[in-house]
């Protein structure tokens, strides 16, 4: 009788058979278990905020709930983002950051930078932090991002010391490197008592360095009781480098209406300027002015320097074209010259101008030397007939002769005094 193999399997094999699907199936668990929790929004977003915070040198955190979506075009939500150099000040705080991908951006590992939307609601961006931080990266070339589908900005601000713009708004439909570039800004720039809101459309020839830039748009100046609504026309080659911008040559129209309380001028004005920002610091020299006034407003061109920083520092020198008829008569032989009214301005205070300003104002061989502030003096010359023959200055007026009331007057000097002025304060000093 022959003895058959046993049917029965080995009870060793048996229990390797059992050991072997066990420890599978408990490695696709862990390995289950693992990835739920890697995948979560806060464990993805914290990675993927870690290797950019690596490549900038910045350290990058997202306290918010964020969220991500893998299907079709993935897209990463982050909120309450903080972005700074290692132990340095935030440069930039958001409430939420939206960026929409194509799947071939990511499997370029960066190679491609293009995304298809990027959304950023409720920021803070620190601009002096930012300068500093931009001008310790390695020169290079500035990659611009190509946006598909655009960039939305909503309700953020920039702050730059002593001054800000708040509620700042920016809708690019659409953004490539070698495409024209057209949106639209909408804010509010404000360095007390100067505000001035801003609704603009802007485009761009480029978004790169030596790019033609253009605005075009309303805006509202205000101060503290006055204000003047304008139209804007801006353009000029824009250049960035290492936290630097610069438009050379900027050149500025305006149409605009100076207002207060009952006073309306209206009047143009045109400007041309290498322009520079840097430091949280906008220069302006040399600076060409001309302004052409309607009515009671003067026509005048000069030239010179405006800085505007933590305050408005500003010396220019030019001529007025005229003795305006609308003002007061200016008494012989003063008002039976034709010649021009050359003049010098400096000013170092506020930034809307009611500071005191310093005034040297020549005619043939008169001239006057004093102080005004500006608003008075746009409300007198604005002023119904009836206002004092004398303009709000403080000063010394002189004229080798004058005639008054039929007398003829020699080696004439008059010392005005406006008793809102006099004993002022200024830090500008007077013109050399």
């Amino acid at each position: 009788m022959n003895a058959g193999a046993d049917p029965r399997p080995d009870p060793r094999r048996r229990r390797r058979l059992a050991l072997g699907f066990g420890g599978l199936a408990l490695f696709l668990l862990i390995l289950a278990l693992s990835l739920r929790v890697a995948l979560r929004p806060e464990h993805l977003t914290g990675l993927l905020l870690a290797r950019v915070g690596d490549a900038l040198g910045l350290e990058i955190r997202a306290d918010g709930i964020g969220e991500y979506q893998l299907a079709g075009s993935p897209r990463l939500v982050v909120r309450d983002l903080v972005a700074r150099e290692p132990g340095g000040e935030a440069i930039l705080r958001a409430g939420r950051i939206a960026i929409a991908v194509p799947w071939s951006t990511i499997r370029s590992r960066g190679a491609l930078l293009e995304a298809r939307r990027v959304e950023i609601d409720d920021a803070a961006l620190d601009l002096p932090a930012l300068q500093a931080w931009l001008a310790k990266r390695p020169p290079g070339e500035t990659r611009i991002p190509t946006l598909t589908e655009g960039l939305r900005i909503r309700r953020s601000r920039i702050e730059a010391g002593g001054w800000a713009i708040d509620g700042l708004s920016v809708a690019l439909p659409r953004l490539f490197p070698d495409r024209p570039v057209a949106g639209h800004l909408r804010g509010r720039y404000l360095d007390a008592p100067l505000s001035v809101g801003f609704d603009l459309q802007a485009a761009m020839t480029r978004p790169a360095s030596g790019a033609g830039l253009g605005l075009a748009g309303g805006i509202i100046a205000a101060g503290d009781g006055w204000r003047v609504p304008a139209r804007l026309r801006f353009s000029g080659p824009l250049q960035l480098g290492g936290g630097v911008l610069e438009i050379a040559p900027a050149r500025l129209a305006l149409a605009a209406r100076y207002e207060s309380r009952d006073t309306r001028l209206p009047f143009a004005l045109g400007l041309n300027a290498p322009l520079r920002f840097a430091d949280g610091h906008l220069r302006l020299a040399p600076v060409f002015i001309a302004l052409r006034g309607d009515g009671a407003m003067p026509t005048l061109d000069a030239r010179g320097a405006v800085m505007l920083g933590t305050r408005l520092d500003l010396a220019m020198e030019g001529r007025l074209a005229a003795w305006n008829d609308a003002w007061p008569a200016l008494p012989p032989p003063l008002g039976q010259s034709d010649s021009p009214l050359p003049f010098r301005i400096d000013y170092v205070g506020n930034s809307d101008g009611s500071d005191l300003a310093w005034l040297r104002l020549h005619r043939d061989e008169a001239g006057f030397d004093g102080r005004f502030r500006l608003p008075a003096l746009l409300d007198w010359i604005g002023a119904k007939p009836g206002r004092s023959p004398l303009p709000p200055l403080d000063g010394r007026a002189i004229a080798p002769r004058m005639e008054v009331s039929g007398a003829l007057l020699e080696g004439v000097e008059i010392e005005i005094d406006d008793p809102a002025i006099e004993g002022a304060t200024d830090a500008a000093g007077p013109a050399p």
